[in-house]
């Protein structure tokens, strides 16, 4: 009980998350490599009850520093919905593979959470605010500093004829 920790993936075990998982693999693999990299990750996923949501192959580029003599790699980003034990597995393989030079694996639902709750406490906050000055707590179409210039142009910095 004293090791449970609210909030963690360990208090409800096998819970789906949404992970990113990005890797670099070595500059010089062809597009066959690449293919059995994912085709791996991918069985990986599969056997641990995940699923794979995206895949995105940004291709090849410069790293930021050297990493073990190569200043290049193909990066590829995967989204993946799946618990935490089969992200540990997956963090696992990544790690024993040649081809893969780095890897990270982040836990993106957690981001959303925040986000959506830092969106939500805004806009209480400005609603509360507009019906403390008297205004409707949603503001109305053409309500604002867009509608004070209509069309657009902003000539506060054109330059009169001398």
């Amino acid at each position: 009980m004293a090791d449970r920790i609210l909030g963690s993936s360990r208090d409800i075990s096998g819970r789906k998350r949404e992970y990113e998982t990005t890797y670099i693999l070595r500059p010089d693999i062809s597009s066959e490599g690449i293919s059995t990299v994912n085709t791996k990750v991918r069985h990986v996923i599969e056997a641990g009850g995940g699923s794979l949501l995206k895949v995105e192959n940004w291709g090849r580029r410069k790293l930021a520093y050297e990493i073990g003599h190569f200043k290049e790699g193909v990066y590829v980003l995967e989204v993946i919905n799946g618990s935490g034990e089969l992200m540990k597995e997956l963090d696992r393989r990544l790690k024993v593979l040649d081809l893969v030079i780095r890897h990270m694996v982040v836990r993106v639902d957690a981001e959303k959470k925040v986000v959506d709750r830092t969106r939500t406490k805004r806009q209480t906050e400005s609603e509360r605010r507009r019906v403390k000055r008297g205004l409707p707590p949603v503001r109305q179409p053409g309500e604002g500093r867009a509608a004070d210039n209509e069309d657009g142009d902003d000539d506060r910095f054109d330059q009169g004829e001398v």
